[in-house]
């Protein structure tokens, strides 16, 4: 990332830096194929920064939560985890073995235009996680043959 990078002009504009401790947990989050962990984020990022802190990581995953780069959820695993906010799109959990699905944001953007023309209502969220069944945990178990 350098100087005229989105993310570097936001926090500039807000009056904040992009400082090597932010840089290399956004890129981290960015690289990352699931959601991790602050624990996670520490050791991914103990490799490239050896001396930070658990604190400063968790310091700077709120930090960047706030700045919107960030998403925290629960995807019920009892934790929160964290992902880039510069992939929009919502999940389906399966509550029995833990698949998890990708869905598109924009697959939900007609909720969006119907909560705002019924309510005036703006949704401005951009992470929504919906648990279930998925198709193997929902369908019934072969009985055993008799014989």
């Amino acid at each position: 990332m350098n100087k005229s990078d989105p993310i570097a002009v936001h926090l500039r504009s807000r009056g904040f830096r992009l400082t090597p401790q932010r840089l290399a947990i956004l890129s981290v989050l960015t690289e990352a194929a699931n959601h991790l962990t602050p624990l996670e984020v520490y050791h991914r990022v103990q490799e490239n920064i050896p001396g930070i802190t658990e604190a400063t990581v968790y310091r700077t995953l709120n930090f960047l939560t706030e700045q919107g780069l960030v998403l925290c959820a629960h995807v019920g695993s009892g934790q929160f985890v964290y992902e880039s906010a510069l992939h929009e799109h919502h999940h389906l959990i399966c509550r029995e073995c833990g698949e998890m699905r990708e869905i598109d944001h924009h697959a939900l953007e007609s909720l969006y235009q119907y909560f705002y023309a019924t309510t005036g209502f703006r949704v401005d969220s951009v992470h929504l996680t919906f648990f279930g069944l998925c198709p193997d945990c929902d369908s019934p178990s072969p009985l055993p043959a008799v014989g």
